[in-house]
């Protein structure tokens, strides 16, 4: 019998099992999970036979515990579905002999300047972008492209860092912003200098095989006020007409980066109703977006990855036609959670998550923080259509109780 073992590297912690703990339970119905993880598991244990506690931004250490568990048991393949790890995976992968993408393409994928430039290479509609690494090369990038721009990090994710810039009297504050948020980047410290793509922003949900991408999923996002890029909301609807559209711009961005196999969330903008690309992200869409999926189509995007990363074909047969909405629970304004609650629950909502305890400091962005300090958790709610799981979950929304004391 062929092995049924899988190596994840993973972050840990209550942010992990609030967003990522579904992708384990998923992976776990079908394989024998081993963990390497920096911290010592808790509620991982459940679906876990083996793990290794070791820093994966520490390769020496992250490959240790890839020889350890390899020792002790018959490994098909190796997965993240966090976007740090993602080169380190890979060489760790490579290392173990089994299943992976090359280090130099996640690289690439990581890298958003470098990927601007494989776009264009091979003609998938992207914006204009431009390195900067001082305040005056910034500038100058910004007088070429022209006002509105986007200021972002090289080499992070989840809006670390994002931030719009219309005139050039705020360029200062907003480089400062984004270079802030770079400094922690591995591939790059640099920050990027864009063009302001302006329409609805979408992501696409792909799984590749052997160099074939299928795109399972348009997710539909809104976002926060201006000039950040927080992702405040998002929807997935099993029979949105914009998939058919969006799927081969999708596929195209996959195999200009160079990507044969994993799952990819590819981030795009809709600019006079034609597809721009923003990013290629090589993993798991965040905030619940591949369970969004799950309860929308059926396809379960988890499973996939880790069938992918083991050499097999996965199933990506939608099995249902429905719809999911994620809302994201920010405060109004930063300062200390003093109360949190939900005072109903009905039906259709799928579940209600929160991850700030009463006490908590919560930092919006335009206090210096970001997601991880201002977010206090998120409610899940499913509908027939988009506009039915979107109506309920506003109707739910109502129902919380969030009282913050400012800073």
């Amino acid at each position: 019998m062929p092995s049924r073992t899988i190596l994840v590297t993973t972050t840990s912690g209550s942010e992990a099992q609030a967003y990522r703990g579904y992708c384990l339970e998923s992976v776990a119905a079908s394989y024998d999970i081993v963990l390497i993880t920096p911290g010592e598991p808790t509620w991982e244990k459940e679906f876990i036979s083996d793990f290794e506690i070791a820093d994966p931004d520490d390769a020496e250490a992250l490959a240790q515990a890839g020889r350890a568990l390899a020792d002790r048991h018959q490994l098909a393949g190796v997965a993240t579905w966090t976007e740090w790890y993602l080169t380190q995976t890979a060489r760790l992968a490579r290392r173990l002999g089994l299943p992976t993408n090359s280090p130099e393409v996640m690289e690439a994928a990581r890298n958003k300047a470098t990927a601007r430039t494989l776009f264009a290479r091979h003609g998938v509609p992207s914006a204009s972008s431009m390195t900067a690494r001082t305040l005056l090369e910034a500038a100058l990038a910004a007088e070429t492209i022209g006002y509105p721009i986007v200021l972002k990090p090289a080499a992070r994710a989840a809006s670390i860092g994002v931030i719009r810039v219309d005139r050039v009297e705020e360029l200062p504050a907003g480089f400062e912003f984004a270079s802030a948020g770079a400094r922690d980047g591995i591939e790059s410290t640099h920050v990027l200098v864009e063009e302001f793509l302006d329409g609805p922003e979408v992501s696409v949900e792909c799984v590749t095989y052997r160099g074939h991408t299928t795109a399972v999923a348009v997710t539909r996002k809104t976002l926060g006020d201006p000039p950040f890029f927080e992702e405040v909301a998002h929807c997935v609807d099993a029979a949105d007409p914009l998939l058919a559209q969006v799927a081969p711009v999708a596929a195209a961005a996959v195999k200009a980066l160079g990507i044969t196999d994993g799952v990819q969330h590819v981030e795009m903008r809709l600019v006079n109703g034609r597809p721009r690309l923003v990013e290629v992200n090589a993993r798991l869409g965040g905030d619940m977006i591949g369970h969004l999926v799950r309860l929308a189509t059926g396809v379960d995007l988890p499973r996939a990855a880790a069938d992918v990363a083991c050499g097999l074909a996965p199933d990506l047969t939608s099995a249902r036609s429905r719809a999911a909405a994620i809302r994201l629970i920010y405060p109004a304004y930063s300062g200390t959670l003093t109360e949190r609650r939900l005072d109903d629950t009905f039906p259709w909502l799928e579940r209600v998550s929160f991850q700030r305890e009463v006490g908590d400091l919560l930092v919006l962005p335009q206090d210096g923080g970001d997601m991880f300090t201002a977010r206090i958790g998120y409610l899940i709610t499913t509908g027939a259509n988009a506009a039915d799981a979107q109506a309920r979950s506003t109707e739910a929304y109502r129902y919380l109780a969030v009282q913050v004391t400012p800073a």
